[in-house]
């Protein structure tokens, strides 16, 4: 393997450093994959506490025969200047991006062009959908611990996890915030674009217009149009997600697709490595703990990505 230092937007207001792992330069051309970060600002590595998912994946994905480009999350290099920008949407923070280190990997010669993948985690994975309608153009989706539900219908499911964790004293207090919330979500749809910039919904920069913006945009409206290749993956002690709501609700949504292989993986959390404390209250404690992305996750991405480019007829089931 080769990691060869790269720039995504290179002629852009934001250039972002990147890296792509290539499995023999001298070899090829490579199915390659453009990895897609989570929620918050996050290094090329998609660092969390302790652990770093995105190089795991690069090291394990170029180690059997795919080349894997990751780079520093926009907001995580100009995050600075953007946080007064009341027009930011996920489009700004993540698709732009994602969609140029696509066409960076087709007009690499080591890369195939007709074998470039996507693999979107969490936010990410909710955006890979459209990130691929939208220019992405990929061979095929890998959606690792996504969901189809709207994100402020998951925030408001982990705030009230944690509610319920919480002593009398301080539930009452976070109730209250917590409705408060609650009921700013259920205003964001009937305000004008211009509203939703002016409308804080919390701390300083949070805007409603950030969340109605990617509401309107469904994953389940560009998953149900979808006839290329879906790879669906969770964990099953995933505290950040449900797995009735989130892998179920997209196994209810897509189950008469033969496009789509699901895969839930037993006792792996968020970050697709072993649990330790298994309770949304505990991610710091959790995330502290350095690990390294389960084995079988990266053989079973690479499985399906080597038998998607051999035969686009025939999916591969794990």
């Amino acid at each position: 393997m080769t990691n060869v230092r790269v720039v995504i937007g290179a002629a852009t207001a934001h250039p972002l450093n990147g890296m792509l792992s290539i499995p023999d330069p001298t070899n090829g051309p490579y199915p390659a994959v453009v990895l897609v970060h989570g929620s918050g600002p996050s290094n090329m590595d998609e660092k969390v506490g302790n652990n770093y998912p995105f190089r795991d994946l690069a090291e394990g994905l170029s180690a059997k025969g795919i080349a894997v480009l990751r780079y520093d999350k926009r907001t995580f290099v100009y995050g600075k200047q953007m946080k007064a920008d009341v027009n930011i949407s996920v489009r700004e923070e993540t698709i732009e991006d994602a969609i140029l280190a696509a066409q960076l990997l087709r007009n690499d010669t080591r890369i195939d062009p007709h074998k470039v993948f996507i693999i979107g985690h969490s936010l990410g994975g909710m955006l890979a959908p459209r990130i691929d309608a939208e220019g992405g153009q990929f061979a095929g989706i890998i959606i690792m611990a996504g969901s189809p539900r709207k994100l402020e219908e998951i925030l408001m499911d982990q705030n009230n996890e944690v509610l319920h964790s919480l002593n009398r004293f301080l539930k009452g207090i976070a109730n209250k915030q917590i409705a408060a919330l609650s009921a700013k979500f259920g205003k964001i749809y009937s305000l004008s674009d211009d509203e939703a910039k002016l409308m804080k919904l919390f701390g300083k920069y949070t805007r409603a217009f950030y969340f109605k913006e990617m509401g309107e945009h469904p994953s389940s409206d560009y998953l149900k149009a979808l006839d290329k290749p879906v790879l669906i993956l969770q964990g099953n002690k995933d505290f950040h997600l449900s797995i009735e709501k989130d892998f179920g609700g997209y196994r209810t949504l897509l189950c008469d697709k033969p496009n789509v292989t699901f895969k839930l993986y037993p006792n792996l959390n968020h970050l697709f490595m072993p649990t330790i404390c298994g309770e949304i209250r505990k991610a710091k404690k959790e995330y502290r703990i350095a690990q390294h992305v389960d084995e079988q996750v990266i053989q079973d991405i690479a499985n399906w990505i080597h038998t998607v480019c051999h035969d686009k007829t025939t999916l591969w089931n794990p």
